[in-house]
């Protein structure tokens, strides 16, 4: 980021530091800001540039074609993460140099899906919540955006994992919330296509933290909503998984044969028309289980 090209732009302005952030931020802020390199909030950054005539695009003009690629290499991962396949998403993420990201929207979406993708597979919960802790005490500091929902998320899965199930449940309970109020409002023309496959994270997780406690009607109404938003954005990542835990949460609630059987061919055709072999691999052991009329495993995402 070009910092100095903020303050000379500053200084040519004549608006001093206590000036410049009246009414935004602390003068400690800025000056870390100028003096140190420590970037404040997205929403900080953004009004302070506003002030003098600049965006946050404009400080990170000369990094232009380096940012293009890490931006596709996150939403590559991104869709891959809404896949299960988190070993591909372990291969991207590895591949890319924390310190070559400078736009703060970047910085978010990494460590959102570093530490999601943590959270998945087990990793040691103090560097789960080290990533999270980035977006929501720092970076996202006034939860503006929906990354903090999603660090949210990642969080109850850590704590979930730990069997800290009280704390677990008070971000799930946040997300909840927050999912209904999202469902409530009018589209936003802004990156829909992404906002929805965020919005389908929150949904799917949360819909498995419920099931995983047993409240599957809760579940069930999530999954629904779900499989509604795909159809109506049609976007089809989530489906083959929302289907596939919509059958597991049949099986538990000892539906019809037809029912569960139904929901699992679903899952397939949906999990073959997007090239899901995971699930497609869960739900030939899922199959077996059901046939042999043996309890389901331990729910894993």
């Amino acid at each position: 980021m070009n910092i100095k090209k903020f303050v000379d732009r500053r200084k040519e302005l004549r608006i001093s530091q206590v000036k410049m952030c009246e009414g935004i931020c602390t003068q400690s802020t800025l000056s870390k800001f100028e003096s140190s390199g420590r970037v404040p909030s997205l929403v900080i950054l953004t009004q302070l540039c506003t002030r003098i005539g600049l965006t946050i695009d404009d400080l990170n003009s000369d990094e232009i074609s380096s940012t293009n690629q890490i931006q596709k290499q996150l939403d590559t991962a991104e869709r891959q993460l809404a896949m299960g396949d988190y070993q591909t998403v372990l291969q991207t993420i590895s591949g890319i140099d924390e310190e070559q990201i400078s736009p703060i929207p970047l910085r978010i979406q990494f460590y959102y899906l570093r530490g999601m993708l943590n959270a998945l597979i087990n990793r040691a919960p103090e560097v789960v919540l080290y990533d999270f802790s980035q977006i929501l005490n720092d970076l996202d500091e006034r939860h503006d955006t929906i990354f903090s929902q999603l660090a949210y998320v990642g969080s109850g899965l850590t704590y979930i994992r730990k069997k800290q199930f009280e704390r677990a449940q008070f971000y799930f309970c946040k997300v909840n919330d927050f999912i209904k109020t999202q469902l409530e409002r009018p589209q936003s023309d802004d990156d829909p296509r992404r906002d929805d496959l965020r919005l389908l994270t929150l949904i799917f997780y949360t819909a498995y933290y419920y099931a995983l406690q047993d409240q599957l009607t809760t579940s069930d109404e999530l999954i629904e909503t779900g499989m509604n938003l795909c159809s109506i954005k049609h976007v089809t990542y989530y489906l083959p998984r929302l289907k596939f835990l919509a059958a597991e949460n049949a099986i538990r609630e000892k539906q019809e044969k037809t029912q569960v059987e139904d929901l699992m061919t679903e899952a397939r055709v949906f999990a073959n028309l997007n090239k899901n072999q995971i699930i497609t691999v869960k739900l030939a052991a899922l199959r077996n289980r059901y046939a042999k009329g043996l309890d389901l495993q331990d729910l894993v995402p």
